[in-house]
């Protein structure tokens, strides 16, 4: 019996991983196509915001959505108070989290501070991602901009069943002029697995009532 066990183990790790290089594939054929970069960049970043988001329970998509109107997925981009690359982390608001962080612009780097960051919030935020966004943005209307660019990412940052039907939905939506959901954004629970960094991008995020700058701000037009 354990060898069965074992063996469907084995089989159910082996299709995620499948079904995970497939997502990837997807994600950095898009990001070629849509955004013009190059292929081994775009693979570089498609890995990292699998990454991130399986570490901090995070879409893909939401992070694809926050990078697109952050850096348009330039990581070198620079805009106000220091923002810094993809994600436009901002250093003097995230001194602690980023104290051993020695190149920012660096893709995989700064999707992992940005999601440790944007998890902190939620985290503050008992789960509610639209509070979280708000506090990485500066604004409710920053909240909703991510939520709207969430559909466009959609349907290249999920299982392909999944992705099937997003885009169907996506077009119905589209030729009814139906509003963009976002109902999706409060349905987050805190991953118990990540005390340790969640507790220094709480601390960074401002959890326990200290001031704190705001940690994003979009990027200036490249």
């Amino acid at each position: 019996m354990s060898r069965l066990l074992c063996l469907i183990v084995l089989s159910l790790g082996l299709m995620q991983t499948a079904a995970a290089d497939e997502t990837n594939d997807r994600m950095s054929a898009y990001l070629t196509q849509k955004f013009g970069l190059a292929k081994e960049k775009a693979q570089k970043i498609s890995d990292a915001v699998q990454s991130a988001a399986s570490k901090y329970s995070l879409p893909p998509a939401l992070l694809l959505a926050i990078i697109s109107i952050e850096s348009r997925f330039k990581e070198k981009a620079k805009g106000p108070n220091g923002a810094t690359g993809l994600m436009q982390v901002v250093p003097g608001a995230h001194r602690g989290l980023l104290r051993n962080v020695k190149d920012l612009t660096e893709p995989t780097t700064n999707i992992e501070m940005g999601s440790a960051i944007l998890y902190g919030y939620m985290r503050s935020a008992n789960g509610d991602m639209n509070a979280a966004l708000k506090s990485y943005g500066g604004s409710q209307a920053y909240a909703r901009k991510v939520n709207l660019r969430v559909e466009d990412f959609a349907g290249v940052a999920a299982p392909q069943e999944v992705a099937s039907h997003l885009s169907t939905q996506t077009s119905m939506c589209e030729a009814d002029r139906c509003a963009a959901p976002d109902n999706w954004a409060d349905a987050f629970t805190i991953p118990a697995g990540n005390t340790t960094t969640a507790t220094n991008a709480a601390n960074a995020a401002g959890v326990n009532g200290a001031p704190t700058l705001q940690s994003a701000s979009p990027a200036t037009p490249h």
